[in-house]
């Protein structure tokens, strides 16, 4: 027999839906709906009642149900004006996701009735089927489940070393992680991965989007999918397609994993955007409940979106509601899931007010007071495609920033590119000319040579030119400059001497990264060579394309890598928080020198300079007085012949070779001569030891 519900009131104060012991209140933010009605659903999807939310305290309608228990599925269906003119895009007809709800119950269904206008009659008609077939149900969810009651492990950034992964590509073809576990949560931190990311050294795993997101339309028109996630509609939702036995408790499990194996986890999050696109996208949940709030519209257009994210929509990050919704969702996930930091996508897209970019703007002063969210990482991609919206260096010194221009400035040099070498001087010593500023650390520049969208690292030396056919988009999608080098053959190659071209310049590439100022980070599978087959815009390939081929990883180039880490983690030199303009320390000497090979001053106004040197010291500025002996020298030969390097008097200290990208293997050679041989094409670091 169906229940039959009494509604009463209940609070406007605890949006989604909160189960008390006794019932379950009820509670939604909608400015212009007229009626809001909450659909209860059985497992087999049928609706089996409509309650109306009674009461309306501001922009929030609430009711509580008695003796209505967590597992029950449900939706909204929101009444108010449907006037695209006027941007409002109400329709009743369609079942809406709560936005604060924590799980979901079924698929997505790319079908016609999701659209609140008649497809192929244009966004101003009006459709009456019921999307409630082809949409997931939210569910009541018990808070016992997930108790918020996680810890963060709060490393230092000093030393950060960041693993770039997407949770199925990483793990779906791991021949060492149980095949019932492979691309879940569960298989991200199993011990397969544990024992390779600690061996590799990684102090923190960011993964690509795990918020729960919805493909467009047009990938699956095409037979494609949204790989890699950048198209959320569930925020408080880990991703269903990657729940393992363990369920949402797995997603628990492996930060757990990864904390006990001394690893942050930091989510890659898409707050700047919905799934629901522009003017012709599916109603599935904000645009349904109140468009004109959630979404920043044209001015004198609202029928249409403003754009700055090429996705269709921008989130209004200005309301105070929407920026609600984003802080309660961090602080879910912090609290719930223990997560140590978070990477903003288009984080431009966040900070924008309507005046425009603002460093001081709602969003970073909320995140930046907040007792929760002001003690985990924070990471920005300063960029976005809205007017002024290349931002790099421009955030609070609270957060790192991906600095595109240190990858792209290091794929310029190893290339050859004239001038570049003037660049690369101020990657090395982590882009001071942009960072150092507002007493920000050496730290906010995080440095890479690849990351997930673009080339992998062994891409850059295999192709020239992009080759996304598989997108279906004609080639016309991806980067278009990616400063790369195929060694005169597109693509594979048997020649010996291509392919050991190819490997040095990668090395090259990774050893740059690990060795500059800064925070470096590394794409999963860069450690072992893998490839893409050249796609650089690989968002739609859930395919053999993105997934890693652990079978064909090159174990030298991960012990490579691993060395590389080791090397940095013993020399704080490498990762100094303060920047290095070369000041005089306490004890005469400069906390950074260059130098030609010849021991003489670099002539930095050729524009065919191709080695350099760098000298590396503790900081002059350091609180404590500190004046390490710490020393390290770093010698650049980008030069297709072996070069001689004078290197600098340090007596009674001797130099040892620690690193030499010409080779695989490393290990530490002491130099008793003034001059050593600096192979053609590569890098060498070098360390003061003391004599004996």
């Amino acid at each position: 027999m169906t229940p039959t519900y009494e509604v009463t009131a209940g609070r406007p104060n605890a949006l989604g839906a909160q189960w008390d012991g006794e019932g379950t209140n009820f509670a939604l933010f909608s400015d212009h709906a007229h009626r809001v009605t909450l659909c209860l659903f059985d497992t087999d999807g049928r609706e089996t009642h409509q309650i109306d939310l009674p009461e309306r305290s501001g922009a929030v309608w609430h009711g509580y149900v008695p003796r209505l228990s967590p597992g029950q599925l449900y939706g909204y269906r929101v009444d108010g004006p449907y006037a695209p003119d006027r941007g409002h895009r109400f329709n009743a007809n369609k079942l809406l996701l709560d936005p604060y709800t924590r799980d979901f119950h079924g698929p997505f269904k790319h079908d016609p009735a999701c659209f609140g206008y008649v497809w192929g009659e244009g966004d101003q008609s009006f459709d009456t089927r019921d999307s409630a077939p082809f949409v997931p149900k939210s569910v009541v969810s018990h808070p016992d489940w997930l108790p918020q009651d996680a810890r963060t492990l709060n490393r230092d950034w000093e030393d950060a070393f960041i693993y770039e992964a997407h949770v199925k590509g990483t793990t779906i073809q791991h021949p060492m992680i149980a095949e019932d576990k492979r691309g879940t949560y569960d298989a991200m931190a199993s011990d397969a991965m544990l024992e390779h990311l600690t061996t590799l050294g990684v102090t923190a795993v960011e993964l690509l989007p795990v918020q729960a997101f919805n493909p467009e339309g047009a990938l699956q028109d095409r037979g494609l999918t949204n790989y890699w996630g950048y198209n959320t509609i569930g925020f408080f939702v880990p991703e269903p397609k990657y729940l393992g036995p363990s369920g949402a408790r797995g997603f628990r499990a492996m930060v757990d994993r990864f904390h006990a194996a001394g690893i942050e986890v930091i989510l890659d999050v898409v707050y700047n955007h919905t799934a629901e696109s522009d003017h012709y996208g599916p109603t599935l949940s904000f645009r349904g409940i109140d468009n004109a709030s959630y979404y920043r519209l044209l001015d004198g257009q609202p029928r249409y979106y403003v754009n700055d994210t090429g996705t269709g929509n921008t989130l209004n990050v200005s309301h105070p509601f929407v920026l609600r919704l984003i802080l309660d969702s961090m602080r879910y996930w912090v609290t719930t899931f223990g997560m140590d930091g978070f990477r903003f996508d288009l984080a431009t897209t966040l900070a924008r007010e309507p005046s425009g970019f603002d460093r001081h703007g709602g969003f970073l002063d909320a995140l930046r007071q907040d007792p929760v969210l002001s003690n985990v990482k924070l990471i920005a991609e300063p960029w976005d495609i809205g007017p002024g919206g290349y931002r790099l260096g421009g955030f609070p010194p609270e957060f790192a920033e991906w600095n595109d221009r240190y990858r792209d400035t290091i794929r310029r040099f190893w290339r050859g590119d004239a001038r570049a070498a003037q660049d690369l001087g101020g990657a090395l010593l982590g882009t001071a000319d942009l960072f150092d500023t507002r007493g920000r650390r050496a730290w906010s520049s995080v440095n890479f040579a690849a990351a997930h969208d673009g080339f992998t690292t062994a891409d850059v030396t295999a192709y020239e030119q992009r080759h996304n056919e598989a997108n279906g988009e004609d080639n016309r999608d991806g980067h278009h400059d990616n400063f790369s080098d195929n060694f005169g053959v597109e693509g594979e190659t048997d020649d010996p001497d291509i392919r050991e071209a190819r490997r040095r310049r990668v090395r090259n590439l990774l050893a740059t990264v690990f060795l500059s100022q800064g925070t470096p980070m590394l794409l999963a599978g860069d450690e072992g060579g893998n490839t893409q087959g050249g796609n650089n815009n690989a968002y739609c390939q859930d395919n053999e394309t993105a997934w890693l081929d652990w079978e064909v990883m090159d174990g030298n180039l991960i012990a490579f890598t691993a060395a590389l880490a080791a090397f940095r983690h013993a020399h704080p030199t490498l990762r100094q928080s303060r920047f290095l303009h070369g000041a005089e320390r306490s004890d005469g000497r400069r906390d950074v020198e260059w130098q030609a090979f010849d021991g003489g001053a670099l002539n930095w106004r050729d524009p065919g300079l191709s080695s350099l040197c760098i000298l590396l010291r503790g900081s002059a500025e350091s609180a404590t007085g500190d004046t390490s002996t710490d020393t390290i020298l770093l010698a650049l030969n980008r030069e297709d012949a072996d070069q001689e390097l004078h290197l600098p008097d340090i007596a009674p200290r001797r130099w040892q070779q620690e690193i030499d990208t010409s080779r695989d293997k490393q290990g530490a050679t002491m130099i008793d001569e003034k001059t050593v041989t600096v192979p053609r094409c590569s890098l060498a670091a070098f360390v003061a030891t003391e004599a004996t």
